[in-house]
């Protein structure tokens, strides 16, 4: 049975007190957020009653409030001992405010309400959509307003004062008498809180020193004295006293030499002004055009500061050439949020996804009732518990979704598994919904390659199968008359390798006698085909789906927009036998790579091997988390996030000799040596909840790349310190072939008797590595940035002899 402990009773006027207090503090926490007297943050605060909705006949009224430190939205509770932590959710675990009906649990359980009312709260991570019926509008645009203001000026904070903001918060909650004062236990557990241990001798000396007034509590600019002491960055005070003078200035002239000797910034001169303006506090320092020891702090936890080339933030790379010559972010099962056989299916998914970078998404497609196609793991029913969505409402969610973040070509991969009837609706859903989006002719003309990205801007082109009388899905020389005809079907199901998957798919064939047509089992099955409708058929324009057979003959070459589908295993086994072979036909057709059908629990593969042999789409299972899909997101951050890499020029060039597996002499770019130095860490998250648990930190840096250049080296592990971890140590690497390698940083909390708890992570192609004293901005396991959870290194790159 658990207990709780009686709090003592308070007097009204310590309770009008501590209500004056709180307004105060969260006035303050306004003004830090750029928001003071904001009418829409001051509603927030005061909270107000919503509607929770959470199916058709859960409807409830629950009261929902921003807390005083303007970060945490307190949710009311009925459930009986639920714990105090699980009623608070962070503003920064949101990744989006939609209004109206816009998720899926809105469309189905609150039409009946006006659309002015509803709005839903997107999370990061896997959470649910939390959706939400306001009694007014005024209160409804109150909350997506309040939010929305939040998060955009949340997101715009320095990371000074996002260090400072959450260092007040950790404060005040340490605070537990609400007094504004700090008594040494209090302190202590304070320390606990932001993730450092110290030892009571310790703790003691810090108090002492910085209780001035002798009465065992600090207060107002004591507390101001410890935060100091506490966030002092003495391995950044040594690097700017070398570059300052005695009254601690560090001239623009002085700038521009660290910048060229330490940041190797070709642009010095340039750039030193343009530092000092956006990030000096002082404004005597930045009259005289010089930089103070905040400045030069602010500068090094910027985008400017940051180990990813800013540059390399927005689209840098040819987007002329042919879709072929670039890898493309690519989803497979987009429509699963979790795992194959019990994993949910959701338009929720897509929308991630897209807004995830992602270019490539997957539909499989099955008869539903009503005449209506719906999506879902049909492969394994009737074994699979995975829900169905309507084909027509991805189709409306890729629409709205597609282009928010890249506006560059997304390529939807049919897997088509339905009659003739429901195919024409698919299609006609494709018309009517994306319009104008959809391709449906070529571009200018273009029969002989691809089109670039940069022509397909804005456009929507489908995979899928071709009639084979329409024998140039580019031109107009197909039978028209066609309405549907038997093609053979080369979808996942024919590559299964896993045999208990592939026996149940065989019993799904037997048994599904109301679709037309037959699933094909195994790879170069003449006899198993599927009636394509010639509406459905004549979507497909630059990506028809075909068996692969072999690379081509010279003699007797493929039709560039045929392309093949691959198992992860297959197209392995083919970069290992023939790599040079492999890139080739990467050259000029496109290649769709997938996981292994036994992978029912969404688990990935490692991508970097299909890259290395030109492989575009190399389709991950984008709900799953883990090294793969960290070193995904590494790769695709490039070039502005558009969702395509343009492919290395030996990649690319037909008469290139390059074979990863087997490295010669040859233009693949100068070796390079990486010496890199692991100087410290700052506000590392705490893995473990608990009060009294602190991170024992080690960092792992490893190369991803061809294979000599796979590498990883570790640090030494600190331990109780998850605060402000120094470790000091240099680690040196050579790298063959600069342009396919990515450097991950992986921070881990040491466990002697477990695995290590993951911490965060940060992965970047080495190419988009900046060089001198820079900080790492973590991720947490899902890919979302930490707020203020950093690395601080420093990077030389050298030519190798």
């Amino acid at each position: 049975m658990q207990c709780f402990r009686r709090q003592p009773k308070r007097s009204v006027s310590q309770e009008n007190i501590l209500r004056e207090q709180s307004r105060r503090v969260a006035a303050l926490n306004g003004i830090r957020l750029g928001l003071k007297d904001d009418k829409d943050l001051k509603f927030l605060l005061k909270g107000s009653q919503l509607l929770k909705v959470k199916s058709g006949s859960w409807r409830k009224e629950r009261f929902y409030k921003l807390q005083e430190d303007c970060k945490t939205i307190w949710q009311e509770s009925k459930k009986m001992l639920r714990s105090p932590e699980s009623q608070i959710f962070s503003i920064e675990d949101i990744r989006d405010v939609r209004s109206g009906h816009k998720t899926e649990g809105m469309e189905k359980y609150a039409k009946d309400v006006p659309e002015y009312r509803c709005f839903s709260i997107i999370f990061k991570d896997q959470r649910k959509n939390l959706d939400l019926i306001a009694s007014s509008e005024d209160d409804a645009n109150h909350w997506i307003s309040g939010l929305g203001k939040i998060i955009a000026h949340s997101n715009s904070m320095n990371q000074k004062q996002k260090l400072q903001h959450w260092i007040h918060t950790c404060l005040r909650k340490a605070d537990k008498n609400k007094d504004n004062k700090m008594s040494l236990k209090e302190l202590k557990n304070f320390l606990k809180e932001v993730n450092i241990e110290v030892d009571d001798y310790h703790a003691k000396r810090i108090f002492q020193h910085c209780d001035k007034s002798k009465t065992e509590a600090l207060e107002d600019d004591e507390i101001e004295e410890f935060y100091k002491i506490l966030t002092e960055r003495k391995e950044i005070d040594k690097i700017f006293q070398k570059y300052s003078d005695a009254e601690g200035f560090m001239s623009c002239q002085n700038l521009v030499r660290f910048l060229y000797e330490m940041q190797q910034e070709e642009d010095a001169v340039v750039a030193a002004p343009a530092l000092i303006q956006r990030y000096e506090p002082n404004e005597r320092a930045k009259r005289g055009n010089a930089m103070t020891k905040d400045g030069f702090l602010m500068y090094l936890l910027s985008d400017d500061g940051n180990i990813f080339n800013s540059s390399h933030r927005k689209v840098y790379q040819d987007m002329t050439q042919p879709l072929s010559h670039y890898l493309v972010s690519s989803s497979h099962n987009t429509y699963l949020m979790e795992d194959q056989i019990t994993g949910p299916s959701s338009t929720e998914a897509y929308i991630r996804a897209l807004t995830k970078g992602c270019r490539c998404v997957e539909l499989d497609c099955w008869d539903g009732p009503n005449s209506e196609p719906v999506i879902y793991h049909g492969y394994l029913s009737p074994h699979t518990l995975t829900s169905k969505i309507l084909f027509s409402d991805v189709i409306k969610a890729i629409k709205n979704y597609a282009f928010k973040t890249s506006p560059y070509p997304v390529i939807i991969s049919l897997e088509n598994h339905c009659s003739v009837d429901q195919q024409k609706v698919m299609a006609q859903h494709m018309t009517t919904i994306l319009q104008d989006m959809l391709l449906v002719a070529p571009i200018d003309g273009n029969k002989s390659q691809f089109p670039s990205p940069e022509q397909l801007k804005g456009k929507i082109l489908v995979k899928g199968k071709k009639l084979s009388r329409q024998e140039d899905p580019t031109g107009t020389n197909g039978n028209n008359n066609l309405e549907a005809e038997d093609v053979s079907d080369e979808d996942e199901a024919a590559e299964m390798e896993d045999e208990s998957v592939k026996t149940e798919i065989q019993q799904k064939g037997k048994t599904a006698g109301h679709c037309e047509g037959h699933i094909s089992y195994g790879p170069g099955s003449q006899s198993d085909t599927l009636k394509l409708a010639k509406e459905l058929s004549d979507t497909v324009v630059y990506c028809k789906s075909v068996h692969f057979n072999g690379f081509e003959d010279p003699s007797h070459p493929r039709a560039f927009y045929e392309m093949s589908s691959f198992t992860e295993s297959k197209a392995l086994k083919l970069a290992q036998e023939s790599g040079t072979g492999f890139i080739h036909h990467n050259i000029r057709h496109l290649s769709r790579i997938y996981p292994a059908g036994w992978r029912t629990d969404s688990s990935n593969y490692n991508p970097i091997d299909l890259w290395n042999v030109g492989c575009q789409i190399v389709a991950l299972n984008f709900q799953t988390a883990g090294t793969e899909m960290d070193v995904y997101q590494g790769r695709f951050q490039d070039n502005g996030f558009s969702g395509y890499v343009l492919k290395p020029e030996f990649l690319r060039d037909e008469q290139t000799k390059f074979n990863p597996k087997s490295i010669t002499e040859g233009t693949w770019g100068t070796k390079k040596k990486l010496l890199l130095k692991i100087i410290s860490g700052q506000q590392l998250p705490k893995v473990n909840k608990s009060k009294n648990s602190i991170v024992d930190p080690k960092v792992t840096v490893e190369i991803h790349g061809v294979q000599q250049d796979n590498n990883k080296k570790q640090t030494k592990v600190i331990e109780n310190n998850g605060f402000n971890p120094k470790w000091d140590e240099e680690f040196t690497f050579d790298i063959e072939i600069p342009a396919l390698a990515l450097v991950r940083f992986v921070v881990e909390d040491f466990d002697m008797s477990t695995k290590n708890d993951f911490i965060g992570q940060y992965t970047l192609p080495f190419t988009s590595l900046k060089q001198g004293y820079r900080h790492i901005h973590l991720l947490t396991k899902n890919g979302d940035p930490y707020s203020s959870s950093t690395l601080f290194v420093y990077i030389d790159i050298q030519d190798c002899d």
